[in-house]
């Protein structure tokens, strides 16, 4: 065999080693628990209302109530509006299941009477953090994967979620939205121009007030959700600065067919090179 040759055939089986990598990394990370429910940004039993300029990307769900209001003038990219039709009715019994399957996690540290965001709050690795009661954000949490993508955050609160205006949940190390659990027995309350990340399951209603986003996550709540001026989407992956930035990623379909084209060039890259 040639040296040209030689080479050529080493790099398609580089490629098709990394492209395993690849596959094998983004089925680690796109592991949802949320079954039926995870094409929806967000999901609501009594009301859906929005005021202003707001952009969900992703479904919208409500069951059993009628009630979505205010799209337009806001907008929903990427997704449906389903109202009390099967995926609506298919993805809130999935937030149900999942919702009662959360509450029983054994907890890795109890957090009560701290503020996420502040002092050795200000930064959490992987974990089940529990609130007896109420759980305040204020400034930025880090949320650190350690390297691992597959790593879940997971924080059981007792009653409410509040932020403050301004505060933010960031991603580091690997750490990936869709492992990131706020559970809350009744309600949560984003702060003005809050840049949160993961998925809200809510006992009761989530509010988030004038330019709050969700920018990697969800907005579920057995009652109600109200918007004004937000964007939530479930079309993201961490950004390298751990900020949460939405990026494109490929559709599963087509990051599949990579995947099974490039390890097959790397096949015949071997079966080449042992002839």
């Amino acid at each position: 065999m040639s040296i040209v040759r030689r080479k050529i055939t080493t790099l398609l089986a580089a490629s098709a080693l990394s492209t395993a990598l690849l596959c094998a990394t983004s089925a680690a990370r796109a592991a949802p628990i949320l079954g039926d429910a995870n094409s929806f940004a967000i999901l609501a039993g009594a009301s859906i209302t929005s005021t202003g300029a707001t952009i969900i990307t992703g479904d919208v769900g409500l069951t059993p109530g009628t009630s979505v209001t205010g799209f337009p003038p806001g907008a929903v990219v990427d997704g449906t509006i389903h109202i009390n039709d099967g995926p609506a009715i298919d993805a809130k019994a999935a937030f149900g299941s999942v919702y009662t399957t959360l509450g029983t996690y054994a907890v890795t540290q109890n957090l009560t009477g701290g503020d996420l965001g502040v002092g050795s709050l200000g930064s959490l690795a992987p974990g089940v953090y529990q609130f007896d009661t109420t759980a305040q954000l204020t400034g930025a949490l880090t949320l650190d994967g350690g390297g691992d993508a597959a790593a879940q955050f997971i924080f059981l609160i007792g009653s409410a979620l509040t932020t403050s205006s301004a505060s933010s949940v960031l991603l580091t190390n690997g750490a990936f939205f869709d492992n990131v659990f706020w559970w809350t027995g009744t309600a949560a309350t984003l702060g003005a121009g809050t840049s949160f990340v993961g998925s809200i399951l809510a006992g009761s209603s989530i509010t988030m007030d004038a330019g709050a986003n969700i920018v990697c996550g969800r907005a579920f709540a057995d009652a109600s959700v109200t918007m004004i001026n937000n964007q939530i989407s479930t079309d993201c992956e961490t950004s390298t600065d751990g900020s949460g930035t939405p990026q494109g990623v490929p559709e599963p379909a087509s990051l599949a067919l990579l995947c099974l084209g490039l390890l097959g060039l790397g096949g015949l890259a071997r079966r080449r090179r042992n002839a």
